[in-house]
């Protein structure tokens, strides 16, 4: 590591400055679970599971979008990197040499891994550890770090409720850039890093946890809050929206509901099993499919009429991408825009920091047909027209 260490330390600036230096670490199984209704990809045995279901790792095309964005706007800047998948790849794909740590004890892409390349870099003084992954990883960063750097995540994980995410990933790219370039912009702030409990989230309750704060670049537009929860009094609204809703399913129509609370009061209001933190599919009032991945629903959809109803995400505004990558971009595509039914109370909209809902499929052309307004079911007989943007 010496002589990494030394190789970083020389690179300057056109300027004659030291450039900016930036630790950049991706964890290149996250967000495999997602779309195969694994709720995370955390452990080895849940990777292979994943891998056996079919999913195809999709964190290093998120990050190649963030660190794209980061040079297209600060070319000058010092990347420190891991070898191999954790990083040094999508780097030189993007068509930056950077510098690669040294670290013979690092293996490939485990917890461990991420803890060690994470201390290097804490220790060799980087400005900013970028990293793509999700609330795991940010859990393993603060973990090794010990706080001695701001983190910033490109989000690519199945679980991202922590407060350190970009909103999409060329956003923290580009949040990363202001912050590097020293901008006004782009303030410090504490930012929660939360985690939820998989094993718990498989047997079908919510155990999340904060495991403590870091320092994270902070621009209102580019980056997401911690989730929040329900605040009193939203129950009974919720309860009154869920129960017109289901009176008002149609026959042959098939219902894709959305992992959370407020779409499981849909299925309670119809008497129905409902996965908590999964994706169901419903016809004729009846249960056809509990916690399905992207392939069951593309199936159970066919050519067959179809609408999904979701929830909104508290505190961060997220309506697809976030915990509901189950619910894809071809999923989306094949239902339709107008079929998408979006429910949450007035408080949660008013609190959302952004005033609008966002959406990071990783599919540019579906991100795009979902920006707009979209009305979003607050009451029984009441609706609010909320701006969705990427």
């Amino acid at each position: 590591m010496e002589r990494c260490a030394m190789i970083f330390s020389d690179h300057v600036s056109a300027h004659g400055r030291a450039a900016p230096s930036l630790g950049f670490i991706v964890n290149p199984v996250a967000g495999m679970g997602g779309s195969v209704g694994l709720k995370g990809t955390d452990g080895e045995a849940i990777v292979r599971e994943a891998i056996r279901r079919g999913a195809s790792p999709l964190a290093g095309q998120r990050a190649a979008k963030a660190i794209t964005r980061l040079t297209a706007s600060l070319p000058q800047v010092n990347v420190l990197t891991v070898a191999g998948p954790m990083g040094e790849q999508v780097a030189r794909e993007a068509g930056i040499e950077p510098s690669v740590l040294n670290l013979s004890h690092v293996g490939s892409s485990t917890s461990s891994d991420t803890r060690k390349a994470a201390q290097s870099m804490a220790e060799l003084g980087v400005d900013l550890i970028l990293f793509a992954g999700g609330d795991g990883t940010a859990r393993d960063i603060l973990s090794a770090s010990r706080n001695q750097v701001p983190m910033l995540g490109v989000p690519a994980g199945v679980k991202m409720h922590s407060a350190v995410f970009g909103t999409t990933p060329a956003n923290a790219g580009q949040l990363a850039a202001l912050f590097l370039a020293g901008s006004p912009r782009a303030l410090l702030r504490d930012a929660e890093v939360m985690d939820l409990d998989e094993d718990a989230i498989r047997a079908g309750t919510v155990s999340a946890q904060l495991y403590g704060y870091v320092r994270s670049p902070f621009e209102r537009r580019l980056v997401q809050n911690a989730k929040a929860g329900s605040v009193p009094g939203e129950n009974e609204a919720l309860n009154a929206v869920a129960r017109q809703v289901a009176e008002g399913m149609r026959d042959g129509t098939i219902y894709i509901l959305g992992p959370g609370t407020t779409t499981r009061r849909v299925a309670d209001a119809l008497g129905i099993p409902s996965t908590l933190l999964g994706v169901d599919a419903v016809l004729d009032r009846k249960v056809i499919g509990l916690d399905l991945n992207e392939q069951a629903l593309l199936r159970i959809i066919g050519g067959r009429q179809a609408e999904i109803l979701v929830s909104v995400l508290g505190g961060q505004g997220s309506l697809f991408g976030r915990g509901n990558q189950q619910i894809s971009a071809e999923v989306i595509r094949r239902v339709g825009r107008d079929r998408i039914k979006v429910i949450s109370t007035a408080e949660k909209l008013i609190s959302l920091p952004s005033g609008a809902l966002q959406v990071d499929t990783g599919d540019p052309e579906i991100d795009t047909m979902l920006t707009g307004h979209i009305p979003v079911i607050t009451g029984p007989n009441r609706t609010m027209l909320v701006k969705v943007r990427i």
